[in-house]
């Protein structure tokens, strides 16, 4: 388990963030949704926890799901003050994420609809820099919060 007392990285500059690098396995998707619980509660967004929780659930599925990686890096983080950022960080940047379709007896492949119909917006990066082949990507989700609801 994590907590925010447990060290973490956060944001060297602008908003903050709280980042950890835990197994690519599916229980990391319990712990990911312990650090957003933690890092929502500390900046008082706790009326924001569930959804933010299901997109952390849903893009620890997918990492684990569609990459080869070891480890996964999960993010929570506030962009601007009325957004906050839930984010995977793997290192295979060849499989970028699809909205896929689903059969309604498939029992699997509805994630990113989900986050697709439920996020303010969502998307991915590649990691790596501009001069060089890029060495992974984040996949994101964010929603629109406001004040204490």
């Amino acid at each position: 388990m994590t907590s925010l007392s447990t060290p973490t990285q956060a944001a060297p500059t602008g908003h903050p963030a709280y980042m950890q690098t835990f197994p690519c396995q599916p229980e990391t998707a319990e712990i990911g949704r312990k650090l957003v619980r933690d890092a929502l509660g500390v900046w008082h967004l706790d009326h924001a926890v569930g959804l933010a929780q299901l997109f952390m659930s849903e893009l620890v599925a997918n990492a684990v799901r569609h990459t080869g990686c070891h480890s996964i890096r999960l993010s929570v983080g506030r962009p601007s003050e009325i957004r906050v950022r839930v984010g995977v960080v793997d290192r295979d940047p060849l499989h970028l994420p699809v909205l896929g379709r689903v059969a309604e007896d498939d029992e699997s492949g509805r994630g990113l609809l989900l986050i697709d119909a439920m996020a303010d917006r969502w998307g991915w990066d590649l990691r790596g820099g501009p001069r060089r082949r890029p060495w992974g990507k984040e996949v994101w989700a964010e929603l629109l919060i406001k004040g204490d609801e």
